[in-house]
């Protein structure tokens, strides 16, 4: 079955394409559209379709829109029940409509598509698949799914077996913790659908004193879904105008709510384990981002494994569609191979690129140690290599890299990238030494679990140590990720440290760079003392000493 999957309803719009099940390619409008997010999540936007992400993806496989053999768009229409709206209620049947209508829009936007081929796969469905089916056990387990909204719902418990998904519990709207943590997110003057994972790193900044408030508003029914009161966010902290400072009230409101999203999630998976006795969860949804409750969950939840999809958003829906539609044809369905499924270029191609661009660049013999001495004398490097990732983290192919023992990074790199000063910034870390400095589960290559930094290492490492002590790592194993795991190696060698600073490369407000252009107007722009494109190199000072 070649099956192209299509997420375009809500937000993060993106394609993917599975071949005798087989995942081929991966990647979000926003890389190709340079509008973060690829569009607002108004209902009115679901006319908004991924055409170039898509039509890259059938280029890549060699395909025409007319050679495929399903597409598969992950909303279903029918399921959509009235007075279900919730935050966009006003226009909720313009939504539907538009999703009525994607078999159309898709055919006009791919010609030769055969609109009769498009298949509506459940939100929910779609996520669940995600995350089991491209599993490094693909097929095996329970499913927790979590997020702002579906068609009726916010949730999905259930487990995949040879038959598929069985679902045990799904909750109605309106009860949602990822609306719960939108509307948070705009109370604090953030961008909701956008901005939560600034609240989650506020949070670590307060105190949970609202906890028992919270448990009030936001509890588990004990049935296997759960019920959000209506909330009053100004009578717990006056909401922040979206330029003004945060205070220690609304760190503890952030903090307030982080702690009870994990309290429930913890009670929702205790749940569904007791249903089913399995050892492994995968997970998905948006909430599935919250790298802090995926660690309590892992740490004081039930089950032995826990592994989340790296695009958990709805982005990462168009690839459980097409997983979804190939495994229900009886394709046998393989692992996700990683993260690193999007765009690629040719060494011939970036030089032509960097050429045209009219900047000194040369080729070093030994591109890992080159880099290495760089990061050593505390300079900064944007890193462009292979595959462009699917999903929000940046994991070695689109990142910016600097020395962890500085900690004046921290705020080098928020001000180079034009982020709060609270937030903080990830680690990666050689896989053979991660146990050594961090605590926390191992392997973690996709940056979706927190860690303890080890006492004797936090004063070593402090541009990556949270102000809690913890740290969102990611490990790197050489045979997965040889060139980034020598830059590793070579650093240790010069330094003694096997971690480096690493975080997306790209401004405030702008996606993650995708091309080779991207990274020159993005290096340009920024204070960035190194581009390293493919096996090139360009240095800022000899680019702007001309």
């Amino acid at each position: 079955m070649r099956v192209l999957g299509i997420n375009a309803v809500f937000h993060d719009p993106a394609a993917a394409l599975v071949v005798d099940g087989r995942v081929v390619a991966a990647a979000e409008e926003e890389r190709f559209s340079r509008r973060k997010h690829g569009k607002r999540p108004y209902a009115f936007s679901a006319w908004e379709l991924p055409e170039r992400s898509a039509r890259w993806c059938l280029e890549v496989a060699g395909l025409e829109p007319g050679d495929l053999d399903a597409v598969a768009y992950s909303y279903d229409p029918a399921l959509v029940e009235p007075g279900l709206a919730g935050h966009e209620g006003q226009w909720e049947r313009l939504r539907t409509l538009y999703a009525q209508r994607a078999p159309y829009m898709l055919a006009d936007a791919l010609p030769g598509l055969d609109p009769g081929i498009v298949r509506f796969v459940p939100h929910h469905a779609a996520h669940a698949a995600s995350a089991a089916l491209a599993a490094p056990r693909p097929g095996e387990g329970d499913v927790l799914v979590l997020d702002g909204r579906g068609e009726s719902h916010s949730h999905l418990a259930g487990r995949y077996g040879d038959d598929g998904l069985t679902t045990f519990a799904a909750q109605r709207l309106p009860h949602s913790l990822g609306l719960m943590y939108e509307d948070l997110t705009e109370h604090l003057g953030f961008l909701r659908s956008c901005d939560e994972y600034k609240v989650m790193a506020l949070a670590s900044y307060g105190e949970p004193r609202l906890a028992g408030e919270m448990r009030d508003l936001v509890r588990a029914t004990g049935d296997g879904g759960f019920e959000v009161a209506r909330i009053d966010w100004s009578s717990l902290a006056k909401a922040r105008p979206a330029d003004g400072e945060w205070t220690s009230d609304h760190a503890d409101l952030a903090a307030s709510v982080q702690q009870r999203l994990e309290e429930v999630l913890i009670d929702l998976a205790a749940w569904l384990h007791a249903r089913t006795g399995s050892r492994r969860l995968s997970l998905a949804g948006g909430v599935a981002l919250n790298c802090v409750a995926n660690s309590r969950l892992l740490r004081d939840g039930p089950y032995d494994e826990v592994w989340v999809q790296p695009a958990a958003g709805d982005s990462g829906t168009a690839l459980g569609a097409a997983l979804h539609a190939a495994h229900a044809e009886g394709d046998r369905i393989e692992a996700m191979p990683g993260a690193d499924l999007g765009r690629s270029w040719t060494d011939a191609e970036i030089a032509a690129r960097l050429d045209e661009a009219r900047v000194p660049y040369d080729r070093p013999r030994d591109l890992a140690a080159t880099v290495a001495e760089a990061l050593a004398r505390n300079e900064v490097v944007a890193w462009f290599q292979g595959r462009s990732e699917y999903g929000p983290r940046a994991l070695g192919h689109r990142s910016l890299l600097a020395h962890p023992g500085d900690p004046g990074n921290v705020y080098r790199l928020n001000a180079v990238k034009g982020r709060e000063t609270f937030r903080p910034i990830a680690p990666m870390v050689a896989l053979d030494h991660a146990t050594e400095i961090f605590d926390g589960p191992v392997p973690s290559p996709y940056m979706l679990f927190v860690h303890d930094v080890r006492p004797e290492w936090r004063d070593r490492i402090p541009a990556v140590v949270h102000v809690d002590g913890t740290a969102r790592v990611q490990t790197v194993a050489r045979e997965d990720e040889p060139l980034v795991a020598g830059v590793l190696e070579e650093f240790r060698v010069r330094t003694g440290l096997p971690v480096l600073v690493n975080t997306s490369l790209n401004t405030a407000g702008r996606p993650m760079v995708d091309d080779p252009r991207d990274a020159l107007e993005c290096f340009g722009s920024a204070p960035v003392d190194m581009l390293v494109l493919g096996p090139f190199v360009v240095r800022r000072g000899e680019v702007f000493a001309r």
